[in-house]
């Protein structure tokens, strides 16, 4: 059975979204990565999905709000920003 991880970050267009996408792309046999923002900015940022894709990465991710999560399971919560640090739920 797959770990799962959640990467939260406030806006989820940028680091949380590449952190999801690096994973599931590196690691995807052993872990299964989501991303969600605090306060979502409700797009991916385009210069995220061109670093990515500069790395053979195709991410087709959309920026999630955290609450989308909050029932869910994860075996580890990573907070890429000190304010997603302060407002995380779990």
């Amino acid at each position: 059975m797959k770990q799962r991880v959640l990467f939260l970050c406030t806006g989820n267009s940028c680091r949380s979204q590449m952190a999801e996408a690096i994973v599931n792309t590196s690691l995807g046999d052993l872990w299964q990565a989501a991303s969600a923002g605090t306060e979502p900015a409700g797009y991916v940022h385009p210069m995220a999905l061109r670093a990515l894709a500069e790395i053979g990465i195709e991410h087709h991710g959309r920026s999630k709000p955290v609450d989308e999560f909050r029932d869910a399971p994860f075996d580890l919560v990573v907070t890429v920003c000190h304010s997603a640090s302060e407002a995380c739920p779990v």
